[in-house]
């Protein structure tokens, strides 16, 4: 399975230490983050899932468990927002240059406001897509925020 993506590129061209989990996709499958920690046999508190929202008409890229779902008010409050919504799917893969459901934090086309949910600098690693379907990448919460230049912030809701 070929694994050049962007944001496996960004992290090589950074050095910045990561381990790839390449995974059999399954075209069917529509939970992908559930797919992914199923095919792994990682805990879904530790695979976060990569949602891009309209936060007072502007794409804002959440970061959250795949345990849980994205709390869009506390995404705005995180952005100096008032409003958001879940952005379009055909304008979140034009934005970011990935494909839905390989959506990732890193290496996206244009630039984006990241937020990744507080509970992400409980873990020593964690795994988000690595630009494609049935690739996730394995780092340090540490190392993911600077990469993305994110902010963290409690977005998650159970």
């Amino acid at each position: 399975m070929a694994t050049g993506t962007p944001a496996t590129a960004l992290l090589t061209k950074l050095k910045i230490a990561h381990t790839l989990h390449p995974y059999t996709h399954d075209p069917r499958a529509e939970a992908f983050g559930d797919e992914a920690a199923d095919a792994l046999g990682v805990p879904a508190t530790q695979i976060f899932k990569t949602l891009i929202a309209n936060v007072d008409q502007r794409l804002v890229c959440g970061v959250v468990p795949v345990a849980g779902r994205l709390d869009l008010k506390q995404l705005a409050a995180a952005v100096g927002g008032k409003r958001a919504q879940m952005a379009d799917p055909a304008a979140a893969a034009r934005a970011t240059g990935y494909v839905v459901g390989g959506i990732s934090p890193i290496g996206q086309k244009g630039r984006i406001d990241v937020v990744i949910d507080a509970s992400a600098q409980e873990l020593a690693t964690i795994y988000v897509s690595a630009g494609k379907r049935g690739l996730q990448v394995e780092l340090t919460p540490a190392d993911l925020i600077a990469v993305t230049q994110a902010r963290v912030a409690a977005i998650s809701a159970s």
